[in-house]
């Protein structure tokens, strides 16, 4: 009976997010433990007159770990391809070279079989990417960037000639998406980051999703210099130290959530997603146009953010303040 509510949501990742058509060949990376949603997915890619193939690989150890080099390879010969994971593999070397040798592709990583029929999934991606190809447009290449919250959020960084991502769970040929979030992001020029992050709405990784409390990180020189707080924190603060990798604490990202039908429950793409969050991405930035490749890649997530760009408020509390 579930297969029946999921495919729904497979004929969306199929037709809307990657506008698979007849013949084309389309990867889909998974693990066993997804088995039912890469099903799904390839039942539909298969029913429109493509060509499915599915491959398994062994879980990753860690967020950001390279798929095995035969998986990174076919990424890059395939017309489209889907991965449907538990540890994310989107910033590694595997997805930027499939992208750039002209695949196009869309990463559903933590997704459940829930996220496939309710959630962020139920939101009209076409209608929100002129917002989302707009907000990426703005904050992109700016002398200065100014995060703030009420929870204490304090962030400034240059994105001086760096390039904004719009990702609205839509791709053509040589773009990634993510989906179900819908977010505009950029990566930070390595070094200028500066002030205070509160995180108070989710870090989706390691098991610590929601947050109990706010985790507070304090940032000089582009690095993660201190994290404060208490047992969500504290998962935190010792994954990242047993990384043995100084890159771990690069800012290597905002994102700003424009999904309003994505909510706080604790798995990444849709946490990230939510209207009016801002995450702050630390560690690997090379998928998102900066050039430092760590050992991992998470999310600090923020509630009712507001964002200045170069003088020009964009986000306040939360809301959206231009008009398309």
């Amino acid at each position: 009976m579930k297969k029946i509510f999921m495919s729904r949501g497979a004929s969306k990742i199929v037709n809307v997010c990657v506008g698979v058509k007849p013949n084309e060949t389309v990867l889909i990376v998974t693990e066993y433990s997804k088995m039912s949603i890469a099903e799904a997915i390839a039942a539909e890619v298969y029913r429109i007159g493509g060509e499915p193939i599915i491959t398994v690989i062994k879980p990753r150890e860690i967020d950001s770990q390279e798929p095995p080099l035969c998986i990174s390879e076919a990424m890059k010969s395939c017309d489209a391809f889907i991965s449907v994971v538990g540890k994310s593999i989107t910033h590694t070397h595997a997805v930027k070279d499939a992208i750039k040798n002209g695949a196009r592709g869309v990463v559903l990583t933590q997704f459940s079989e829930e996220m496939l029929m309710k959630g962020g999934i139920e939101a009209d991606f076409r209608a929100i990417a002129p917002l989302c190809k707009e907000m990426a447009k703005r904050i992109a290449n700016s002398k200065e960037v100014e995060l703030t919250t009420d929870n204490g959020s304090s962030l400034r960084f240059s994105s001086l000639n760096r390039r904004g991502n719009a990702l609205y769970c839509m791709v053509e040929k040589g773009e990634f998406s993510t989906v179900p979030t819908i977010e505009a992001n950029v990566s930070p020029v390595e070094g200028t980051a500066s002030g205070v992050i509160v995180a108070d709405g989710s870090i989706p990784y390691l098991g610590i999703g929601v947050l109990e409390e706010p985790v507070t990180f304090k940032v000089e020189e582009g690095m993660i210099t201190s994290i404060k707080g208490e047992r969500q924190a504290d998962i935190l603060k010792k994954d990242l130290e047993e990384r043995k990798d100084p890159n771990v604490y690069n800012i290597a990202e905002m994102g700003v959530g424009l999904n309003p039908c994505c909510k706080f429950v604790g798995f990444m793409l849709e946490d990230e997603g939510v209207y009016g969050s801002v995450h702050i991405g630390i560690g690997t930035s090379i998928t998102l146009g900066g050039n430092v490749k760590a050992a991992c890649h998470y999310d600090l997530i923020m509630k009712d953010a507001t964002i200045v760009a170069d003088g020009e408020l964009l986000m306040e509390k939360g809301k959206v303040q231009f008009n398309i």
